[in-house]
């Protein structure tokens, strides 16, 4: 069966395409109209559909309109609101059902040859749910979803067994534990549905001071539901101005406050999700999924053994679950997810065809891997494109910028580069078998959404990795897996005997993630990052091969 999914509802749309169980391709709409999180998430902006990620789904998997057997879309219009019943939005929330209820012709229209009658509607929290079961290793599993809002409800929990999901509670709205951390989001001056993280960030700057006041705005039923009362959020601390700017102990305690009362409440629902279960894996989607700091204590502290969560565990992966479940449902047996490298890539010659276009001076080295670990050893910025775009919010080592770790310095560096704020920590790659000399807790973790206690040994080695209280966000990379990425690492490791480089995502503030070589060219234009990678090219920036001679010195100081 060729089973194309679309996510166009709430924000971050996307498309995915599974043929015969097997998941071909999947990317974000933004990643091709270079608009951060696709679009504005309003019930006016439900009928716009990721059109440039369907057609390249369908280009990818060599596939004419008239050759699917069927549209997975992630929402059913049959489970949301109307008009006067609206329990979040008031008058406007009934508009995005009535435009979901027409998505159909919407699909026609966009992809001209569709037969309407192959669209089918999938609830939201399934397509999540399914995206984290039927994407993950496990033939059985507890799932958990958790998110700011579905057509009705906030979060699922159930178990799946094969390709058949048991629901066994849903948390109706209002009561959402990820729209009480959009809200304080919202407070703290950030942008809701977009800037969570950022408050994941802060809260680690902060001390749960305002604990005692949550656990009585927000706790656990007992029965695998929760409440989350209004809160006055001035109450702890002032709004804070677009931006963040001006933060103060009082919002870093605020937000820590959230971030330990949420993980508490979640653990709350695992415990009661695994006594009823029995299972001993458990697998995680929705936006709440995405906090990794709460996900290391729920696999520290709670009673599951294995946790898998799905790394566009955001909106975008409903793209690919509501195309899985869909495709179970038809009779397919559905494939594990073997890779987040599921989007665009270029050719050797297509790459070059760009950089001749661009009118750049690069060579071609013998070794593109030892080449840039060289290039990281002298403390250069490396801006690396290679192969397939990753599916979901994270940079696994496909479109990232790397740097030294060895240098404090390397963190504003690198902030600067991104115009980002100076609290928020960049994340270490580091060699799988090497990972436990360094890293404390559960390995491997590829997908970098757990976070692992430093060894204080090397706290002081690679600080530019190591956030305020003493964790990083590993990535663990395998040989196997992705032979170019541990190639640098190994060739970094031979040069400073450190087997880590900082990794994070290839983009500017503001702006999606680098998709194409375009892109590439663009951020490297555009941000003092002093060498590209793409490919097996390299492009230099003349002025940094100084900066790198009067870097060496140091650098070979500290290695030895």
């Amino acid at each position: 069966m060729n089973v194309l999914g679309i996510n166009a509802v709430f924000h971050d749309p996307a498309a995915a395409i599974v043929v015969d169980g097997v998941t071909v391709a999947a990317a974000e709409e933004e990643r091709f109209s270079r608009r951060k999180h696709g679009k504005t998430p309003v019930p006016f902006s439900t009928w716009e559909l990721p059109e440039q990620a369907m057609h390249w789904c369908l280009r990818r998997a060599g596939l004419r309109v008239e050759d699917l057997d069927a549209i997975a879309y992630s929402y059913d219009p049959a489970l949301g609101m109307a008009p006067g019943d609206d329990i979040t939005a008031g008058d406007w929330e009934g508009l995005r059902t009535l435009f979901v209820a027409r998505a159909p012709r919407f699909l026609q229209t966009a992809l001209p040859g569709l037969d309407p009658s192959i669209v089918r509607f999938v609830p939201h929290h399934v397509a999540h749910a399914a995206s984290a079961h039927l994407a993950s290793p496990y033939d059985s599993s507890a799932v958990l979803v958790a998110d700011g809002r579905g057509e009705r409800a906030s979060s699922l929990a159930g178990r799946y067994d094969g390709g058949d999901l048991q629901t066994l509670a849903v948390q109706d709205l209002p009561h959402s534990l990820g729209l009480v951390y959009e809200e304080l989001t919202a407070h703290l001056g950030f942008r809701r549905s977009s800037d969570e993280y950022k408050v994941m960030a802060m809260a680690s700057y902060g001390e749960p001071r305002f604990l005692d006041a949550f656990r009585e705005l927000v706790w656990a039923t007992g029965d695998g539901g929760f409440v989350t009362e209004p809160v006055d959020w001035s109450r702890f601390a002032p709004p804070l101005p677009r931006g963040g700017d001006g933060w103060t102990d009082a919002h870093a305690a605020l937000s820590a406050s959230v971030q330990v009362r949420l993980e508490e409440v979640l653990l709350e629902l695992l415990r009661w999700l695994h006594a009823r279960t029995g299972e001993t894996r458990l697998t995680m989607a929705g936006g709440v999924a995405l906090n990794c700091v709460a996900n290391a204590r729920l696999l520290r502290e709670g009673p599951f053994e294995e946790i898998w969560v799905q790394p566009a565990s955001g909106d975008s992966g409903t793209a690919l679950g509501a195309a899985m479940q869909v495709a179970h449902d038809l009779g397919d047996e559905v494939r594990p997810m073997g890779s987040a490298a599921l989007g665009r890539e270029w050719d050797e010659d297509e790459l070059a065809g760009w950089l001749d276009r661009a009118a750049v001076r690069y060579e071609r080295p013998g070794d593109v891997a030892d080449a840039v670990a060289q290039a990281l050893a002298d403390d250069g910025i490396v801006a690396w494109f290679q192969g397939r775009s990753e599916f979901g919010p994270r940079a696994l080592g496909h479109r990232s910028l790397m740097a030294n770790p060895c240098h404090a310095r390397n963190l504003e560096r690198l902030n600067d580069v991104k115009g980002r704020e100076q609290f928020r920590p960049v994340a270490p790659m580091v060699l799988e078998d090497r990972a436990r000399d360094i890293f404390t807790g559960r390995h491997p973790s590829p997908y970098m959404l757990f976070v692992h206690d430093v060894a204080r040994a090397w706290r002081s080695r690679i600080p530019a990795v190591v956030h305020v209280d003493g964790t990083a966000r590993i990535q663990t990379v395998s040989a196997t897996e992705e032979p170019l990425v541990a190639r640098v690492l190994e060739g970094f490791e031979a040069r400073t005997g450190v087997p880590v480089v900082v990794n994070t995502s290839l983009n500017t503030a503001g702006r999606p993630m680098v998709d194409d070589p375009r892109d590439a060219l663009e951020c490297f234009g555009s941000a003092p990052v002093d060498l590209l990678a793409i490919g097996p090219y390299v492009v230099r920036r003349e002025r940094s091969r100084r900066f790198v001679r009067a870097a060496r010195a140091p650098q070979e100081a500290t290695a030895a």
